[in-house]
């Protein structure tokens, strides 16, 4: 392909990027969600025109700052991501001597505010309960039981495979998908239950919660897609509010183990987490936790 010049259309330098060496050694999500980005960005109305038409040498900060404004209304997080996405194809097109100005760094973007959403126990229990009393749902269930009880990221538990189980052992070993990190951790006896049935009932293919009826002949893990529409199934059956998502169990078993008392060294152990900072997104500020800090100080009545 050639190689793009300042005087080429913005649709150019991103189609570059897509099939650049630099895109290609992206994680497979990332390429996914980059490319989906991308392409809204490229069809994203400035004026009269989409911006995939824009000359790239006449592309203004302004015109970009329009564009982003547009984007909010998909909310924060995606409006920040689109604009991560062209970032990145606009460096790389800086790195080979296409443009030398960066109108990208001067969106003006907002702060993505943090979510706290978290699963009472309860609400847990009601889901899997739930779940698992139709075939349905059941792999669906199970991939909510273990992001719960490991406190592992949905994705990795959608895809995870038999082999990083021993069920004799009661035991799970993975490398996570997002930074590589190894996890060793223990199966609770309820789970491990659980795990058995499954294995009887789909071992006989790699996928621990495969789709429980086959698409094209296999029996193919969920798409992320897939995951969020089933577990809102699930929900809406169970009565449960429809805010919660499969990705605040992360955050309940951070939370829940932060109120048990257990430090942040032995939370890192089980998220995988290489920093205290990477930590704190999946904190969240409780009564019960409150309670139990200052009850530790053992000085309830010294004032008094």
């Amino acid at each position: 392909m050639r190689i793009p010049n300042s005087k080429d259309t913005l649709g150019k330098l991103l189609s570059y990027y897509l099939k650049s060496a630099a895109f290609a050694k992206l994680k497979g999500r990332t390429q996914k969600s980059y490319e989906a980005h991308l392409n809204n960005v490229s069809n994203t109305f400035v004026g009269s025109r989409k911006l995939k038409n824009f000359i790239i040498e006449d592309i203004k900060p302004s015109h970009l700052n329009n564009a982003y404004e547009q984007w909010l209304s998909s909310g924060t997080r995606t409006a920040n991501y689109r604009k991560s996405s062209l970032s990145a194809a606009w460096n790389y097109g800086m790195r080979n001597d296409i443009m030398d100005n960066n109108p990208v760094s001067r969106i003006k973007t907002q702060a993505d505010s943090q979510r706290s959403v978290k699963w009472s126990k309860d609400q847990v229990k009601t889901f899997l309960s739930t779940g698992y009393s139709d075939m349905r749902w059941r792999s669906i269930t199970l991939i909510v039981h273990m992001a719960y009880d490991w406190g592992q990221r949905v994705g990795d538990m959608r895809t995870l495979t038999w082999d990083k189980l021993d069920l004799s052992e009661c035991r799970l070993d993975i490398t996570q998908s997002k930074r590589g990190a190894e996890v060793h951790l223990p199966i609770s006896a309820g789970l491990c239950r659980m795990l058995q049935q499954q294995k009887e009932d789909f071992g006989f293919q790699d996928c621990v919660a495969p789709r429980v009826y086959p698409r094209a002949g296999a029996y193919t893990p969920y798409d992320i897609e897939e995951v969020s529409y089933y577990i809102n199934e699930v929900l809406a059956e169970a009565n449960l509010p429809s805010h919660l998502t499969a990705m605040d169990l992360r955050r309940t078993a951070v939370t829940e183990m932060m109120e048990a008392g257990v430090d942040l060294a032995g939370i890192m152990q089980v998220t995988g987490h290489k920093s205290v900072n990477s930590v704190k997104p999946y904190m969240v500020n409780t009564f019960s936790g409150a309670s139990k800090a200052l009850a530790a100080r053992g000085n309830d009545d010294e004032h008094s």
